[in-house]
């Protein structure tokens, strides 16, 4: 009887610090939001900006074999040109026949036109904690401000670039791995957070709409910025499941989804995280 009413005095306190909890949870959320709004009211302290910079000054310089830029890089509106490029992405690529998101042609860019190696590239893409992001990376972000202020415009019509939206559907609902996760783990239920991060809905569209056009962004905990290929191939470390690779099947068609998700949501590049 006694270890019974302990037990009972036990679940009421447990009870009791709920609405307590909770309290703490939304002061600790307003006071991030805060942060976030005043580094907002001033883009100019995101360090996204640098990286964007450095973006734009590896496009027009050459490398390689083959001495060449980036200049000649066919995003989908014609060479060279990269005002509102990364809108209407992904896209079905004729000359490469596939289905390829912003950082995948630009790695396919860099190979044929520069002629370095894609498969070397990919053995170590991203950068390491408080490390800059790297080449493609970078280029990526300048690429996708100059897209800024659109929004998500991607036709994701053809049969291909369909067949990608269905696979990328299909995998982020795919429970698998020794965790028994799937994309829709985190991110198909509203008000879900992990420790102070609040998990994007986004198997809703009203809200994948507001969150997806802000990759790539500066990580503040990582001190460098990050690109939609790092984001998720970070997601699938957590769920610990095989490495995704950059420019993969698999990472296009999550993107090409993701994006779908997003449709007419507006793109405000570099964004900034927690």
């Amino acid at each position: 009887m006694k270890r019974s009413l302990v037990m009972l005095a036990v679940a009421f306190a447990a009870v009791a610090a709920i609405p307590r909890a909770h309290a703490q949870d939304a002061e600790t959320e307003k006071a991030i939001e805060k942060y976030r709004a005043m580094l907002r009211e001033d883009p100019w302290s995101n360090p996204g900006y640098l990286d964007a910079d450095r973006g734009e000054a590896l496009w027009t310089t050459r490398a390689g074999p083959k001495n060449a830029s980036f200049e000649q890089c066919d995003l989908g509106k014609g060479p060279g040109k990269v005002d509102g490029a990364f809108a209407e992405l992904p896209r079905y690529f004729a000359d490469a026949d596939r289905v390829m998101d912003l950082e995948t042609r630009l790695l396919w860019c860099r190979e044929t036109l520069q002629g370095l190696s894609a498969a070397d590239y990919v053995k170590r893409p991203h950068p390491a904690g408080g490390q800059p992001v790297k080449e493609i990376g970078a280029i990526a972000t300048y690429v996708a401000s100059k897209s800024s202020g659109q929004k998500f415009a991607a036709r994701l019509d053809r049969p291909q670039e369909q067949d990608a939206v269905a696979l990328g559907e299909t995998l982020f609902y795919r429970r698998s791995g020794p965790f028994d996760f799937a994309c829709a783990t985190c991110h198909a239920q509203s008000g879900l957070r992990i420790r102070l991060q609040g998990l994007p809905y986004l198997a809703e569209k009203k809200e994948a709409s507001k969150v997806i056009g802000e990759w790539p962004a500066y990580r503040v905990s990582n001190t460098h910025v990050m690109t939609m290929q790092h984001r998720l191939l970070d997601c699938y470390w957590q769920m610990r499941m095989p490495e995704l690779q950059m420019g993969s099947d698999a990472s296009v068609a999550l993107i090409a989804f993701l994006t779908k998700q997003a449709e007419d949501g507006e793109i405000a590049v570099p964004g900034l995280k927690r």
